[in-house]
C-alpha cells in the first residue's frame, strides 16, 4: 500500500470520428456486427497528432485542472506500445514539451501493451520521493493497424490520459497487483524492425497489429477477476465504488460483471465512443470519470487492465474526505 493520491486528470483523443458505417465502407463488417461482439458504435482516430502529442494535451489539461505549479513535477512516465520514435523515449518528448528541461525530472516510457497505464501508475507510486508524478497512458494505435483486417481495425482506437500523483497525507492511498507471462502463441503481437534489414523483402507488409480473438478472450477473463480479487484481499466488492476497466469488449466486461457480483452500473464504460485505446484506456476513462464528477470524497475505486505480453494488473484507489476538488 502506498500514501499517494492524484490530484489531477486530463485526456484528448483522436480527431477524427471514426463510425462502424465508416468501417463497413472499408471491410466487410456493419454497425450490428460490431456493436453486438464489442459495444463500440465508433473510436478516434489521430490524423495529424502523434502519441506524444496527445500525450502533452492531456498532460495540459490534467495541469490546468489542478492548479499545481507545473514545475513541482518531478518524474513523468509515459505508457505506450506505439512511442512517436525508438529514441528519446515519449515521456522526454512531453518534458520538453511542457518546459521542465530545466528541472529535475525523471523521464521514461512504459511498455505493458494494455495494462501499461496502471504499470506505470505503480512504479511512480514507488518512485515517487517528493514533489509530484506525472503518468500518461497514450497511444496511436492507427498507425500499426492494417485497415484491411476485420479482426483488428474495428476495434482499437487512438488517445491519451494523464494523471498527477502526490503522496498523500490525509489518509487517501493506492495499492497495486501486476503480473505477467509470456504470449508464446503470438495471440496478440506486432512486429518489430527486422533484425537484418538489409535481407528483407522491401515488399514485405508493414508490422501490423495481430490478434487471435478467442485466445485474447480467454485470458481477459481469467486475468482481470484475479487482478480486482488480488487488490480487495480479504474485503467484499462491495466495499467498492466504481471500478474503471480496461474497455476493451463490452463481452469481457459483463462476464467480469458476472463472476464477481459487480454491477455493470457501477463501472465506467466509454469503450462505445473510443474502442479500445491500450494504454490511453484506463486513464482516458478515469479522465473522463474525473471531469463529470463522478469520483467523489470517500470513494473506493479499482483500475484493472489486462493486455499484450500478457500482461495484467489492477490499482485500488482510497480517496479520503477533502481528496477531490469540487472546483475541476
Amino acid at each position: 500500500m502506498e500514501n499517494v493520491k492524484i490530484i489531477g486528470c486530463g485526456y484528448a483523443h483522436g480527431s477524427k470520428c471514426v463510425t462502424n458505417d465508416d468501417l463497413g465502407k472499408i471491410v466487410e463488417t456493419s454497425d450490428e456486427w460490431i456493436r453486438s461482439r464489442t459495444g463500440i458504435e465508433q473510436r478516434t482516430v489521430s490524423e495529424t497528432m502523434n502519441t506524444s502529442d496527445l500525450a502533452i494535451q492531456a498532460a495540459k489539461m490534467a495541469i490546468e485542472k489542478s492548479g499545481i505549479d507545473k514545475h513541482k513535477i518531478s518524474l513523468i512516465l509515459v505508457a505506450t506500445c506505439t512511442p512517436d520514435h525508438v529514441t528519446p523515449s515519449c515521456a522526454c518528448l512531453v518534458q520538453e514539451a511542457l518546459g521542465l528541461n530545466d528541472d529535475a525530472v525523471m523521464a521514461f516510457d512504459i511498455n505493458a501493451a494494455c495494462s501499461g497505464f496502471l504499470y506505470a501508475l505503480q512504479c511512480a507510486a514507488k518512485l515517487l520521493d517528493q514533489g509530484v508524478a506525472l503518468v500518461i497512458g497514450a497511444e496511436t494505435l492507427s498507425k500499426i493497424l492494417d485497415w484491411s483486417d476485420r479482426n483488428t481495425c474495428v476495434l482499437f482506437g487512438d488517445g491519451a490520459g494523464a494523471v498527477l500523483m502526490e503522496r498523500s497525507q490525509d489518509g487517501s492511498y493506492m495499492s497495486f497487483y501486476a503480473r505477467s507471462k509470456g504470449d508464446k502463441e503470438h495471440a496478440l503481437f506486432c512486429d518489430g524492425r527486422s533484425l537484418q534489414p538489409h535481407l528483407k523483402n522491401v515488399d514485405d507488409p508493414k508490422p501490423y497489429l495481430h490478434m487471435n480473438g478467442r485466445e485474447v478472450f480467454r485470458f481477459a477473463i481469467r486475468s482481470m477477476p484475479d487482478a480486482i480479487e488480488h487488490v480487495l484481499g480479504k474485503e467484499s466488492i462491495d466495499s467498492i465504488d466504481m471500478i474503471i476497466p480496461h474497455q476493451a469488449n463490452i463481452r469481457i466486461l459483463e462476464y467480469v460483471s458476472r463472476k464477481l457480483g459487480f454491477p455493470m452500473e457501477k463501472m465506467f464504460i466509454n469503450l462505445d465512443r473510443f474502442g479500445n485505446t491500450s494504454a490511453a484506456s484506463v486513464p482516458l476513462a478515469l479522465g473522463q470519470a474525473w471531469e463529470q464528477k463522478k469520483i467523489k470524497e470517500n470513494m473506493n475505486l479499482i483500475l484493472v487492465g489486462f493486455g499484450a505480453g500478457f500482461t495484467w494488473s489492477a490499482c485500488r484507489i482510497h480517496i479520503e474526505g477533502g481528496n477531490h476538488h469540487d472546483d475541476q
